[in-house]
């Protein structure tokens, strides 16, 4: 029993100084410089729903549903994102991939030593945050998601509907 309860301390404790166990902030802050040179704040987003999306180049997953993002959001008014390009890289091979594969929304690069505070270390590719107006966490997705997903997120947290 003892070798149990050591054991899984110990697993507690890799897990705490790793980071895994963190949790998003309730109302997270994102301040990022773009690949373009801009500014992203997050904060400055409020009123709007906002898509946080974690991304690489080399996730196929990540490809395949960037145009389909980058539609909704080009689409829809109450709707901005940010695309965080989570890979240790050169900025130019973003900014090439990018050429190659556009999306409406600003891109920012960000360190995968220190990502962002607010929100969870990425456990897979990709990972998509849902803001809502008020800068809460609607929701949040692990894996490759659609303009349904989102669009049933935000009627789920909508005031009135149990959200």
């Amino acid at each position: 029993m003892n070798h149990r309860i050591t054991f899984l301390l110990g697993v507690l404790i890799a897990l705490l100084s790793t980071g895994a166990c963190a949790e998003t902030a309730s109302h997270p802050e994102l301040k990022v410089e773009t690949i373009d040179g801009k500014t992203f704040d997050l904060v400055s987003h409020r009123g709007n729903w906002v898509v946080v999306n974690y991304w690489a180049t080399w996730c196929a997953p990540c490809i395949a549903e960037m145009p389909e993002l980058s539609a909704f959001i080009k689409a829809r008014k109450d709707v901005d994102g940010i695309g965080l390009a989570f890979e240790d890289t050169e900025r130019q091979e973003i900014i090439d991939f990018l050429k190659k594969n556009p999306v409406d929304y600003p891109i920012a690069q960000i360190d995968v030593d220190e990502p962002p505070a607010d929100f969870d270390i990425p456990r897979g590719l990709p990972t998509t945050y849902l803001i809502a107006p008020d800068g809460s966490v609607a929701k949040q997705f692990l894996g490759p998601i659609k303009d349904k997903d989102l669009e049933q997120a935000m009627s789920a947290a909508r005031p009135g509907k149990g959200g």
